[in-house]
């Protein structure tokens, strides 16, 4: 058990769900959502324009800004439709997209302009 601790101590970085994040684009605000690649998270800190460094949510539930016109159901996979900067179910993937990054959680109605949600990795299709 100590040799086990020992190990631990040296290769243990941190429970995840919050990342550190260097900004190369726009200022992002806190609560906003940032696709990395295969991943979304919400910013949990406001961070500057091009060079800024702040923190990002990778795990977690969240309410968040959702596509109407398509009801979500507890359990379905959602996309981050980066062109409308809302979630969606079932997006037709473009550049900057990342798809089955989240996960339904709180049934909501077709005409809801947000829904609840909890984030995962997700699938990335380009940038």
């Amino acid at each position: 058990f100590i040799l086990k601790e020992k190990i631990m101590a040296k290769i243990y970085h941190s429970e995840g769900n919050v990342i550190k994040y260097s900004n190369t684009g726009s200022a992002i605000s806190s609560g906003d959502v940032v696709a990395m690649n295969d991943v979304v998270g919400i910013a949990t800190t406001d961070i500057a324009a091009t060079t800024g460094v702040g923190s990002v949510a990778i795990t977690g539930a969240y309410t968040v800004a959702k596509t109407t016109g398509t009801a979500w159901n507890v359990g379905d996979s959602i996309d981050w439709d980066a062109s409308a900067g809302e979630f969606h179910k079932g997006v037709t993937p473009a550049a900057g997209d990342v798809t089955l990054c989240a996960v339904c959680i709180e049934a909501a109605a077709s005409g809801a302009a947000t829904g609840v949600v909890r984030l995962a990795p997700g699938n990335g299709v380009g940038q």
